[in-house]
């Protein structure tokens, strides 16, 4: 993360790709800290299970040593015994494996879900937590994608890879070990063949790599093609385009089809291929152990035992190469994962910044240039007089001293009915583009303060920096509620006490109620229903079949655009918040009901501050005091009264609007 100008930027932008490689094998394998004894349990289990398996060989070389002797038939008794001891040793042998075996199993399952957990549980905390902006430069579907599949890749390599390649490598030791013992010329026969099978695997594995990562991007463009078109539904029906998005889908649905056919043809010649180097090696050792065995260099026993244990090793060994290959699978996913854990959450950043030595000196300048006069384009506004009155009798606690902008102390809580100072305030999302130049304002507390601007003239990057869902850099002016820095309040605090309706809301697919309520815990139907009704909405909801518990759909398909605007509003009266922002919130809802919502808002807020932010000026009309923005700059700043018998871009934007509702109301009068 670095620090450009006058908003934090992260290096990694849109497509989340990292170098970073250093903390990836640290970051991951600290989440086994909690669940050792699990995946010690399952490799002592895993050498137990092996050692048991490595005892049937034996026991068959000790039958066919005993039983099948070539110099006459052998004594009956002694072979009853024979078989009847060594059928107790296979069977001691099977129930000892069976059960190491389970007990391996059952660590590496509790062990295995145990991290998958701890990584999800820490992921999902970890994001949401992580600064705005963050989530602004990265697709939704690529962080799922880490937090889903990168995670379940690194789950299977170091919970079930890992292990395993631990198992194979202590059976190939033992079992080599032991066909070392019975005939080393059989064995160095046996063992030549499998470092061509560990390096064929592995190197095909490494150039087929490629191929499974284009299948599974073309996966996630498949699943994005399907999700957009679920979500815009509406759009697609509407405009008839259902045959283009079925040819749109079959063309993704295609080439990934395509690359698995081709994948299945790859991995076709690799098991065909390999097959034949390891059925050659099973050749070599079985006219090996024949030849031996007739020469009398060894018994029929270790024969038998010999291409036991060589068809136990073929299987392991051509796993070891393709596990080997899917380390660097793995080392990417970590990579991904790492890369998201390793951001920066947005408090850490504050409490970083907190303890720069610079603070106070930028504090300081601000200060200065204050006293200096070189406030630059500085609107100097007098709030009405009964705006004043409500707000003299705080003015000297609550007011926007110099002195707020010195000695920061992060996670203050302070009282939030103070006045909201915006103080030589100046932002960018990057370096070569600045959204707000030098604004300052003062919005008394208990006033309704209105923002008017057309698009892309900062009207929401000030709600943003109010809220803190971007901080405000310390060279970049400052932001105070009744005195106290916004940087120095607690997050969740400040966002506890401001209550926030968006232009486009966002509503989850669950009940209206709890959409509504979703700010509280416990509440009653009766409060739920009396926000419905001063946002204008209770008539709606009651309308629907299930009332109150319907469901609204995936982003609220069921509602029209001003019924979730209106369930939005019902939402943020339900915090109770003493700063309330409504932005652009009633952009889909007719103008009566737009002046019906407003009434009814202003007799239940009234004590509260409010700012709207709207392109009608017929919703900003009531407001203590308007100010006109436009390229991050204001530009008027009054009363609706005095703004309209004033030269400038509210009195053009308000006869544009006042003349275009008056040729609609002609237009209806003459269809009439």
């Amino acid at each position: 993360m670095i620090r450009s100008g006058s908003v934090l930027f992260y290096k990694m932008g849109g497509s989340m790709n990292t170098k970073n490689k250093t903390g990836k094998f640290r970051i991951i394998f600290r989440f086994l800290k909690g669940n050792i004894r699990f995946f010690v349990g399952t490799l002592l289990f895993s050498v137990l299970f092996t050692a048991c398996n490595a005892l049937i060989p034996q026991i068959v070389k000790y039958t066919a040593d005993h039983i099948l002797v070539l110099d006459g038939i052998p004594d009956g008794l002694n072979v009853r015994q024979t078989l009847l001891l060594s059928a107790l040793l296979v069977a001691a042998s099977a129930v000892l494996s069976g059960v190491f075996n389970y007990l391996s199993k059952m660590c590496l399952a509790k062990g295995s879900e145990n991290f998958l957990k701890s990584i999800r549980d820490t992921l999902y905390h970890h994001t949401q937590y992580l600064p705005f902006s963050w989530h602004v430069k990265h697709q939704t579907g690529e962080i799922i994608q880490r937090c889903t599949s990168d995670v379940e890749v690194i789950r299977n390599f170091v919970c079930r890879q890992l292990p395993e390649v631990f198992r194979i490598c202590f059976l190939i030791v033992l079992y080599l070990g032991i066909m070392f013992s019975m005939n080393v010329q059989i064995t160095l026969a046996a063992a030549a063949f499998f470092p061509v099978i560990i390096g064929y695997s592995c190197y095909f594995y490494s150039r087929i790599g490629k191929r499974f990562q284009d299948a599974d991007e073309a996966e996630g463009a498949l699943s994005s093609t399907v999700q957009e078109n679920l979500t815009g539904v509406r759009v697609v029906r509407a405009f008839g385009r259902e045959k283009y998005e079925i040819d749109r889908f079959d063309e993704k649905n295609n080439a990934y089809s395509n690359l698995w056919v081709y994948l299945g043809k790859l991995m076709s010649v690799y098991w065909a291929s390999g097959d034949l180097i390891t059925n050659l090696q099973v050749l070599v050792v079985m006219v090996t152990g024949v030849v031996f065995a007739v020469n009398g260099r060894i018994t029929l026993g270790e024969f038998m035992a010999f291409i036991s244990y060589n068809a136990s090793l073929t299987w392991p060994v051509r796993s070891l190469g393709r596990i080997i290959s899917d380390m660097s699978k793995a080392g990417v996913s970590m990579e991904r994962v790492a890369y998201i854990l390793e951001a920066e959450e947005e408090d850490a950043a504050v409490k970083c910044e907190a303890k720069s030595t610079d603070r106070n000196e930028n504090a300081e300048n601000i200060v200065k240039k204050k006293k200096a006069g070189q406030s630059e384009a500085t609107l100097d506004y007098k709030i009405p007089a009964r705006t004043a009155e409500r707000t003299s009798e705080d003015s000297e606690n609550k007011g926007c001293g110099e002195k707020q902008t010195l000695g920061h102390i992060i996670g203050m809580k302070p009282a939030m009915d103070g006045d909201i100072c915006f103080r030589d305030v100046s932002f960018s999302y990057s370096p070569d583009h600045p959204v707000l130049k030098n604004i300052n304002f003062t919005i008394p507390s208990g006033s309704t303060f209105a923002i008017l601007g057309t698009t892309g003239s900062g009207k929401s990057t000030l709600v943003h920096l109010l809220n803190r869902l971007y901080d405000l850099p310390e060279d970049c002016g400052s932001i105070t509620i009744g005195g106290t820095d916004i940087r120095d309040i607690d997050r969740q605090y400040l966002r506890q006490n401001i209550g926030m309706v968006l232009q486009e809301p966002f509503l989850f697919s669950r009940t209206i109620r709890e959409n509504i309520g979703i700010t509280k815990e416990k509440l009653l139907d009766e409060e739920i229903r009396h926000a419905a009704e001063i946002a204008c909405v209770d008539e709606s909801i009651l309308h629907f079949t299930d009332g109150y518990d319907t469901i609204v759909g995936e982003r609220g398909v069921t509602l029209s655009g001003g019924q979730k605007q209106r369930v939005a509003i019902a939402r943020m009266l339900m915090k109770e918040a003493p700063i309330l922002v409504f932005d652009d919130s009633l952009s889909a809802v007719d103008t009566e009901t737009d002046n019906k919502i407003r009434k009814e808002l202003k007799k239940e807020m009234e004590k509260a501050t409010v700012i709207m932010i709207s392109h009608r000026i017929t919703s900003l009309m009531q407001a203590d005091c308007i100010i006109v923005m436009d390229k991050g700059v204001i530009q008027q700043m009054g009363t609706h009264e005095e703004l309209i018998h004033q030269e400038g871009p509210y009195k053009d934007i308000y006869e544009i609007q006042m003349n275009s509702d008056i040729r609609l109301m002609e237009g209806g009068a003459a269809c009439e």
